[in-house]
């Protein structure tokens, strides 16, 4: 594996290394106990992915309350890691506060933070999201913080990849309304969202996913097609974090022109971007495919 340093103005140089899809690799922020190094590396990089689909998720969840009559659906955020989607849902938040939040506990152990995490928790207004989050991630130590800091009510620790889930595994699977994404899709394939579609015998949960342009998401949506599904690319472009490094930039620039995937003005600029894919299965009762709303830009900052 390739290895590149990412210069951060603030300090000495970070050793950043690569994946095998060519993208910095953050690996190691994933296996720390709690989320102080994951917050202040994204934060460095502009990370703004999970913010820009937070009004997405908010729609996509009202629409499913009132589609299925339900009070409190439950969401499967895949690729979760520390419950980033879960924290800024529920927090109502952004990115900059809770990089600020952690930073302001330099010397806190990881008792002491999730604490402080669970009281912020315990002082929202009673019902003020009415939603549940279940979150799914290969990072056993991400996890785990995010459960015990109280922003997912229960987690499933599986590389869908690689096996089925087990019984216990798709009880909690098949629990899910709505399945989210912002930024995994390419490390997980079809099988991962098949595998968790189909958790439940009957019941298909609604999708919305957040692609990287350098990645094929006609895989995923021809197996959900084959399931029953509708799926539609929304309009515009969604900014999700700076390049780490020159060697990551070029590589990608080099993927998005061997696809034919123009980077004129977006990733050429320095900027990874994504693509939203919203997946319903149809027909279902009470709601329409998915169409975009006067929400959605040509490029979303």
């Amino acid at each position: 594996m390739a290895r590149l340093t990412m210069l951060d103005p603030r300090g000495p140089t970070v050793p950043v290394p690569l994946n095998t899809t060519g993208k910095a690799s953050f690996d190691d922020i994933y296996d720390r106990p709690d989320p102080r190094a994951y917050y202040e590396r994204m934060f460095d990089l502009d990370y703004c992915i999970p913010e820009l689909a937070k009004p997405i998720f908010q729609q996509q969840i009202r629409e499913y309350r009132a589609s299925a009559r339900i009070a409190t659906p439950t969401v499967l955020d895949i690729g979760c890691s520390y419950g980033v989607n879960a924290a800024l849902l529920r927090l109502d938040t952004t990115i900059r506060d809770l990089a600020e939040h952690y930073a302001a506990a330099p010397d806190s152990d990881r008792v002491e933070l999730i604490q402080r995490d669970r009281a912020r928790l315990a002082s929202l207004p009673s019902g003020s999201t009415d939603v549940r989050f279940l979150g799914m991630d290969a990072a056993r130590p991400a996890l785990d913080y995010a459960y015990e800091a109280g922003f997912l009510h229960d987690v499933v620790h599986v590389d869908l990849e690689a096996s089925e889930p087990s019984d216990e595994q798709r009880a909690l699977l098949a629990s899910a309304d709505l399945i989210v994404s912002t930024g995994c899709i390419g490390y997980v394939t079809e099988k991962t969202v098949t595998r968790a579609a189909t958790a439940h015998p009957r019941k298909r949960p609604w999708m919305a996913h957040f692609v990287l342009r350098m990645f094929d998401f006609s895989p995923i949506a021809a197996e959900l097609t084959a399931l029953g599904y509708h799926t539609e690319q929304a309009p515009g472009l969604y900014e999700q974090r700076r390049f780490a490094s020159e060697a990551e930039q070029a590589h990608v620039l080099n993927t998005l022109s061997d696809i034919g995937v123009d980077a004129t003005g977006r990733e050429d600029r320095g900027w990874l971007y994504a693509n939203l894919y919203v997946s319903r299965p149809v027909p279902y009762p009470h709601a329409e495919p998915y169409h975009h709303t006067d929400t959605d830009t040509e490029d979303t900052h």
